[in-house]
């Protein structure tokens, strides 16, 4: 090792490895006006999730979650499990989720239980930062009834703020939010509308009808904002005042309250938010603060406001669930984020079907779909995959 070279102390983070983490539990369980929150949040349109009359009407009955609303029931969007530790002058950005569900729907008046562990980390060397480490974390995701309802593998890289700042990658000089024309502005408006379209009635296509290589509408998300940022944020119940609060079993240590080697104006202060909820909530302080607030993103390594890894892979869910209607459902999704979506970008959904199978390890005919999410530039900034059943 040259002299100079970056390094991450993962010394405490070591001891981690395989053990439980992260305790904590929402208060409540959530309600029909949670769904409609974060489906409004996702610019999810699907009136399954948020037209009452619309909902009744349908198989289920009333109001159903969406299933990437499940990460909303969980503290810390998802990733917290995979950051824990002290690593001495980090910060993290989300990598990808691995998600496998369990038939078994959330809806209004439930209320989840999570089991979460630290799974490992590996290190890298990347062009962003340097020295890298890619960590996952598991939580298990249970309904008041004790049935499981879904499993998430999240991927965090922790990465050096200082090695980032040198290298620039996401250079505010570079980073401009795109002033969007009139005519343009339009485009995206038709785009959308005619993805809204497409599915809004819930009809399923019949597995015996697809074919590989078929493709999904073209959906668009965006001009990403500051605002739209904000709603995302509020759409977790986390980010609301007073929703969750900590339960470690007696004698066991839980590192979630620890320092893990962020920037002092990008940490939780838990003794202040007991006065001042602010100075928990993830958008005024806190490390998610950045996405919201260009001045802290740039000190990070982020060149300006950004949005959160956790909406991108529930575009990615929402956007195959909404194809594959009401009788269509996603068993298992994987996902890599490859770049945040920044401030005045949009974010282009396309999807085909790479394959299909009339009997798989789910007991029922499934297609695999897979997505890929670029910008208004044609730059990639996500890759995903989903098996979903369907009606034979």
């Amino acid at each position: 090792m040259a002299e100079g070279d970056a390094v991450l102390d993962t010394s405490d983070v070591d001891k981690w490895v395989g053990k439980p983490v992260i305790f904590a539990e929402f208060w409540d369980p959530c309600n029909a006006t949670d769904i409609r929150r974060w489906v409004q949040a996702m610019d999810y349109a699907n009136p399954l999730h948020w037209d009452e009359n619309f909902a009744r009407s349908s198989k289920f009955g009333g109001i159903v979650a969406p299933q990437s609303f499940t990460v909303a029931m969980d503290y810390g969007h998802g990733c917290h499990p995979s950051c824990v530790g002290k690593v001495p002058g980090s910060h993290l950005i989300f990598a990808g989720e691995e998600w496998w569900f369990y038939g078994n729907p959330v809806r209004p008046g439930d209320k989840l239980t999570q089991e979460r562990t630290f799974a490992g980390y590996r290190i890298a060397d990347t062009g962003f930062a340097g020295p890298t480490m890619f960590a996952d974390g598991d939580t298990v995701h249970r309904n008041q009834h004790g049935a499981l309802v879904a499993k998430e593998r999240a991927t965090s890289i922790r990465y050096l703020v200082e090695e980032a700042n040198k290298r620039k990658v996401y250079d505010k000089e570079g980073r401009s939010p795109k002033l969007w024309t009139r005519a343009e502005l339009d485009e995206v408006a038709r785009v959308r509308l005619e993805w809204i379209k497409s599915g809004r009635d819930g009809i399923s296509p019949r597995w015996s009808a697809i074919k590989v290589g078929d493709t999904l509408p073209r959906r668009v998300i965006g001009p990403h904002s500051r605002v739209t940022f904000a709603l995302e944020c509020r759409a977790h119940r986390q980010n609301i005042w007073g929703t969750w609060r900590w339960n470690a079993p007696e004698g066991i240590h839980d590192p979630a309250q620890e320092d893990a080697g962020f920037g002092g104006d990008m940490a939780y202060d838990f003794e202040a938010r007991k006065i001042d909820p602010r100075q928990g909530d993830g958008l005024f302080h806190g490390p998610s603060s950045g996405h919201i607030n260009p001045e802290k993103a740039e000190k990070v390594g982020m060149g300006g406001a950004y949005g959160y890894g956790s909406s991108m892979n529930a575009w990615h869910l929402d956007t195959v669930a909404y194809w594959a209607g009401h009788e269509g459902y996603i068993w298992h999704s994987k996902t890599q984020f490859r770049s945040p979506a920044f401030e005045g970008d949009v974010t282009y959904v396309d999807a085909a079907v790479t394959d299909k199978q009339e009997t798989s390890e789910f007991g029922m005919p499934v297609v695999t779909v897979e997505t890929r999410m670029t910008t208004q530039d044609g730059a990639t900034i996500l890759k995903g995959s989903a098996t979903v059943s369907l009606p034979h």
